[in-house]
Formats: C-alpha cells, sequence, structure tokens
C-alpha cells in the first residue's frame, strides 16, 4: 500500500454490507445520468477512478466500453469488487487517492460521493488534485462530487445538522467550524428485533471555491460546474456539485 493519509479505513464488516445499504443508490437508473457524463468526458479513452471501493460506478462503466483502473484504500472493499470482475478487466491497486501511482495515462479521473473528504487534512486534499493531474494526458479531465456544505443550516450556537430522518436510518452531520471538519453520526435499523446500528466518520469539508484553488495548484483549470450529473445549473442554493477540472494542452 503505497502512502498514507488520514482517510479512515473501511472495515470488512462496513465493506460486507455495503452494497445493500447503497442499493437505492446503485440502481440502473440511478446511476445513468452519471455513467452518461463520465463516460462522455471519457470519450473512449481509459478512466482512472479514485476510492474506487466495491465498484458502484466503476464496474458498470467498464460494461459501457470505458477502460477502468482504480485505486482503492481499503483491501476489505476491494475484495468484494472483486467478486464482481476479475483484475485483467478492471485492475485495482491498493492504496491511497492522494500518493498512490498507477501504470497509464488516463483522458479521465473522477472521485465521487463526497470522497475527497475523506482527506481529513486540506494538504492531502491538494495532493489528491497533483495525483489527479499526474495521470491524465494533456487535455484530460478531473470530475469531483461533492455536496456543498451546509453551514447555512446552523443557527447560532447550533453545531448539528440532520441529512436523513427515516423509519430505517437517523443521519446527522456535527461541525468543527475551526478545524473544517465535519462528524457524520448514523444510526441504522438492524433487523427486526428494534435494534440500531451506531456509526461514525469524520470528513473534512470544503467549498468550491477552495477545490478551485487546489486545482490551479496542481495544473488544472475550472472547466464545468454544475448542481447534478443531469447538467442542472449550479447556484447559490444547490446542495451539491459536479466539478469538472481540466489540464492544459
Amino acid at each position: 500500500m503505497s502512502g498514507v493519509t488520514s482517510s479512515e479505513l473501511w472495515t470488512r464488516a462496513t465493506a460486507e454490507r455495503y452494497d445493500a445499504e447503497e442499493s437505492e443508490r446503485s440502481s440502473a437508473a440511478a446511476l445513468a445520468p452519471m455513467l452518461d457524463f463520465l463516460a462522455e468526458l471519457a470519450d473512449g479513452g481509459p478512466a482512472l477512478e479514485f476510492a474506487i471501493g466495491t465498484g458502484r460506478v466503476g464496474v458498470p462503466l467498464r460494461q459501457r466500453g470505458v477502460p477502468v483502473t482504480g485505486i482503492e484504500l481499503s483491501p476489505h472493499m476491494a475484495a468484494v469488487l472483486r467478486r464482481k470482475v476479475d483484475e485483467e478487466t478492471l485492475p485495482v491497486v491498493l492504496g491511497d487517492m492522494a500518493t498512490t501511482v498507477v501504470p497509464g495515462a488516463f483522458r479521465l479521473v473522477y472521485l465521487v460521493y463526497n470522497t475527497i473528504t475523506n482527506l481529513l487534512t486540506q494538504d492531502e486534499q491538494v495532493a489528491c488534485f497533483r495525483n489527479a493531474a499526474r495521470h491524465l494526458v494533456p487535455g484530460g479531465r478531473f470530475v469531483i462530487e461533492l455536496g456543498v456544505p451546509p453551514l447555512r443550516l446552523l443557527p447560532p450556537g447550533q453545531v448539528a445538522v440532520p441529512f436523513d430522518v427515516s423509519e430505517q436510518h437517523l443521519g446527522f452531520d456535527t461541525f468543527d467550524l475551526v478545524e473544517q471538519i465535519l462528524v457524520s453520526h448514523h444510526f441504522t435499523r438492524d433487523g427486526d428485533d428494534g435494534r440500531y446500528r451506531r456509526g461514525a466518520s469524520r470528513h473534512r469539508y470544503a467549498w468550491p471555491a477552495e477545490l478551485d484553488l487546489m486545482a490551479r495548484l496542481a495544473g488544472l483549470g475550472l472547466e464545468r460546474r454544475v448542481a447534478g450529473w443531469d447538467g442542472a445549473p449550479f447556484t447559490q442554493e444547490s446542495a451539491q456539485h459536479i466539478s469538472v477540472w481540466r489540464k492544459p494542452d
């Protein structure tokens, strides 16, 4: 495993239940706009997915004819992916997305589902951009999917924001506004006997403008920012953004 980062390592138990818990996001209908977006940017060339996980995106993108390579920190997540597709079809290198280098040059590097926030320092997030640029051919693109920090929802003195309140799951984020760290708390129904499983993960949130500066430090320029994979305009009310940075020719 190359390099060391502050990312928390996904355990075997978490990896084994990941696909079931993300089944709604993994449906063909949910993935179609993302796959369309990414395949168009790849334009027939190879793509590299940072933090490929269990292959929720990488496997169907490969099935679309895009050659995909992955980098994944957790061997347990990679092991679940390997049950779906062999190494020759979709190579995966164990390592962190800030420093790990894989063979080849890519038309597209992408990082989805808020995963850049797994890097808990600004330096590591800058290194992630530089690593993306290192792997791109001239004219290639780096794509990130990331939520906009919901700090507007915090009344004075409050540090917690709920993001899901349902019968099966209660989720809320707590914020350290000085260190720019949020902790995502989850209470998930575990079986039919009324028990809940508690989990928490730390993330370093970042604003779109901060990411643009990271991109500039890596020699990349902002090409496009939209509110979703369907291309909806990004506005001050948008809860997330899909940002595309381009490596100059």
